[in-house]
């Protein structure tokens, strides 16, 4: 198994500014000047050794994608517009000839999660296959509005792959593209759904848009049994806990220190911070990665927890 991340930004896309990007060279050359750097290999070495991510990369702009690899045909995380980068790459890889099965799962209906399936290009080709999943009875009606006038010049009808809606019952697991899969509840606004995906004793589990409040201190907080034992937990981290459960409180997402603390209990394995805010430029996401593991070590010192931040072509293997 394994999980790409194709889009990782929460509420809206953020691309990087001109400035931005002269900021991270700048960066770059001032390290550079005081190496003694000869051949392409030892740059290389230097950008993976001595550059912080925030210089050397990027955490991306695209909204919610997340790709679940090893299963049967291809597994996807909401269609945000991380989902036309997968699109295209499925398409460059001589794959998009062939037919091909898709199985998408929503999370929700707001626009951040939706957005980029009009770029599906896969959706078009008269030879796929695209099975819909969620937990809300309307899916086929936002996804044709999303497409109707006056929003998007092609109609959802125009679309010549076999497009298939299933809505799924949280209180029923399902055996779907080789996973066994679970639908849970989440609390945000208009309602949103997360899902853990087993296969082959390896637990994936996907929360985004989810709000945990002070509830989520007491014993017998669902959640924890619903994360338990995850070899990978992508956790809706937006918010710093001063924001959380300050001015943005019943916004419907969470924080990374909440995502520590319910990690640890649950036994995950490993913690990907995931809908990260669009206003955050690299150098604060990296900074908020570095509390949050400095929390990890305070708050839990002798955890196994590994904690990251996810960026738009991050890939996990299991």
């Amino acid at each position: 198994m394994y999980v790409r991340f194709w889009g990782t930004r929460g509420s809206l896309p953020a691309s990087a500014t001109a400035r931005q990007i002269r900021e991270k060279i700048s960066r770059a050359i001032r390290s550079f000047r005081s190496q003694d750097l000869a051949t392409d290999e030892e740059i290389e070495a230097f950008i993976d050794r001595d550059l912080p991510f925030a210089v050397r990369g990027g955490y991306g702009g695209n909204t919610a994608c997340v790709e679940i690899g090893g299963g049967e045909g291809f597994v996807l995380c909401d269609a945000g517009t991380g989902i036309r980068d997968f699109g295209n790459a499925f398409l460059h890889s001589g794959k998009g000839g062939s037919p091909a099965v898709f199985h998408l799962f929503l999370s929700h209906l707001h626009w951040d999660h939706i957005q980029g399936f009009p770029f599906f290009t896969p959706a078009y080709l008269p030879n796929q296959e695209i099975h819909i999943y969620g937990g809300h009875a309307d899916i086929e009606q936002a996804f044709e509005r999303q497409q109707g006038p006056p929003f998007f010049p092609v109609p959802f009808r125009a679309l010549r792959a076999t497009i298939v809606f299933h809505t799924l019952d949280p209180e029923r697991p399902r055996r779907i593209a080789g996973f066994a899969v679970r639908m849970f509840r989440q609390k945000h606004p208009g309602g949103s759904y997360g899902y853990s995906f087993v296969r082959e004793g390896k637990k994936i589990v996907y929360s985004t848009d989810m709000e945990h409040r002070t509830e989520a201190g007491e014993e017998d907080y669902p959640f924890i049994d619903l994360f338990r034992d995850a070899d990978l937990l992508i956790f809706d981290a937006q918010y710093p806990l001063a924001d959380a459960i300050g001015s943005k409180e019943n916004w419907g997402h969470s924080s990374n220190l909440l995502g520590v603390e319910l990690a640890v209990r649950a036994g995950v394995k490993r913690l990907c911070l995931f809908h990260s805010e669009p206003t955050w430029e690299d150098e604060a996401l990296d900074r908020f990665l570095a509390e949050t593991r400095d929390y990890l070590k305070s708050h839990a010192p002798s955890s196994p927890l590994r904690i990251d931040v996810a960026y738009d072509g991050l890939e996990i293997a299991l």
